[in-house]
């Protein structure tokens, strides 16, 4: 119960931190006078390279996270109720199928989406 309260303050903090970028990295649009500095070279390890791996650590966290509770809740059952294993573990490889099809989505609006 402990790790979940602190999982839930660590992504309310995350949101506050995502949330305040946007109107803290809002510039002006270009007139002549901006124009004729020459602008600084752009880092790789930028505000969007750190949200990328921020987006992409997540994502691994909370799958791995949600692959755990189904094994975990799987290998209970079956212990329980022997006669049904069959069942329980087809059902448990398609949900992880679904999971791991949504993760793989989450990763590429992370890390491809944001260039």
């Amino acid at each position: 119960m402990k790790a979940i309260k602190l999982f839930g303050v660590a992504l309310a903090m995350l949101v506050m931190m995502l949330a305040l970028v946007g109107p803290a990295s809002a510039q002006a649009p270009p007139t002549e006078d901006t124009l004729k500095y020459t602008p600084a070279p752009v880092s790789p390890f930028g505000g969007m390279a750190i949200g990328k791996g921020l987006g992409a650590g997540l994502v691994i966290i909370g799958a791995a996270y949600g692959f755990g509770k189904i094994g975990s809740s799987a290998l209970e059952s079956m212990a329980r109720q022997p006669e049904v294993a069959g069942k329980v573990q087809t059902a448990m490889i398609i949900i992880a199928a679904l999971l791991e099809g949504a993760t793989f989505f989450a990763l590429i609006i992370c890390i491809g989406i944001a260039k």
